[in-house]
């Protein structure tokens, strides 16, 4: 999909790149807001004298060291790391883009065994002095919050920030973005003491009503069109997509809008219902709690507490740390929340 309004965005970040590496970069927002392909547009459109690293955290099931070892790098079996590295500081005509970090089969293998994770992590830090030399570094760490809870010893989140702190704060050879949807996730690390002064968090939302008229005026939608859209998806990019190939094919948009309200509603009413008979407190505490998005879109918060976490969790609710408001995850499941309060009131 194009990137309407999203040229502030990629200016910002572009920008934040141009500067010495100095702070983690946080991207948080809504479940499907579109900060993947965001930062993906970002690397395509880096200047020359570039690497950029692209790690995508949910490729593989993480449990424990050695799966978040195997996720971090990708196999180049006809290279040895000698010609790896001189195929990286070598390349002058190009952006290099990597998805994951290559080294040989033999370097992998031996991390795999018994080596701590301390290891793995001098050895990224050696890789990336060599290549900061000649090249300016990116990295990207998608999806971040699958790792939250791993422990070894002590939690492999605090060892990673350990290391990217180093990498940006300490020795300032490489740009570092940390991509999350978990907004209980982000948070938690918004308030995180180690992480205090050596951090930034840049939202990435939803699209603004004008965005949308825009985008869908393009692709031949009525007026009436584009209303129901609004209504139901809001700006979520990938409700958007899924309008847009229907149009393509001549499929009717308020039938495809009922389709997803129809779906998600259910979802909402069975997440909902089932707490009513598992905990009844519970139940009256989110009802109480859901009747604030009567006749609001969002609402402020002082802390996550349990109630907040359960409908975060559940993909109902987002929360913004920085600004403290809470608000559903899209317009599917304000107006579900709504029409679920009417029924549960009757």
């Amino acid at each position: 999909m194009e990137f309407y309004n999203r040229e502030r965005e990629i200016r910002d970040l572009l920008n934040m790149i141009k500067q010495e590496p100095n702070l983690i970069t946080f991207i948080y927002g809504p479940i499907n807001s579109g900060k993947s392909s965001l930062m993906l547009e970002v690397i395509n459109r880096l200047p020359k004298g570039y690497v950029a690293f692209y790690v995508d955290l949910r490729r593989r099931y993480i449990i424990d060291d050695k799966s978040f070892v195997r996720v971090l790098f990708r196999i180049r079996y006809e290279k040895d790391l000698r010609e790896i590295l001189e195929e990286i500081v070598s390349t002058s005509d190009k952006v290099l883009k990597f998805f994951n970090i290559p080294i040989p089969a033999n370097i992998l293998k031996e991390f795999l065994k018994d080596k701590p994770i301390d290891d793995v992590f001098e050895f990224l830090e050696d890789f990336f002095l060599k290549i900061s030399k000649k090249k300016r570094i990116i990295l990207i760490l998608d999806e971040l919050q699958v790792i939250k809870d791993i422990k070894i010893n002590e939690f492999l989140i605090y060892k990673l920030f350990n290391f990217l702190l180093s990498l940006t704060k300490v020795l300032h050879i490489c740009h570092v973005f940390a991509i999350t949807s978990d907004s209980t996730f982000i948070e938690r690390i918004y308030n995180e003491a180690m992480l205090q002064g050596r951090s930034r968090y840049y939202l990435v939302d939803d699209f603004d009503r004008e965005t949308v008229e825009k985008i869908l005026r393009s692709k031949g939608f009525s007026n009436e069109e584009i209303d129901i859209v609004w209504h139901y998806f809001g700006g979520k990019p990938i409700y958007l997509v899924e309008a847009i190939q229907v149009k393509r094919i001549g499929k009717d948009i308020k039938e495809l809008c009922e389709e997803f309200y129809e779906i998600r509603y259910g979802q909402l009413e069975e997440i909902i219902y089932k707490e009513k008979r598992l905990n009844e407190r519970r139940f009256e505490e989110i009802i109480e709690l859901l009747k604030e998005f009567r006749d609001k879109n969002f609402l402020r918060y002082k802390e996550i507490n349990p109630t907040i976490q359960f409908l975060i969790e559940k993909n109902i609710l987002f929360a913004d740390p920085k600004k403290k408001f809470l608000k559903p995850q899209s317009h599917l499941e304000l107006i579900a929340i709504r029409n679920l309060l009417k029924e549960v009131e009757k």
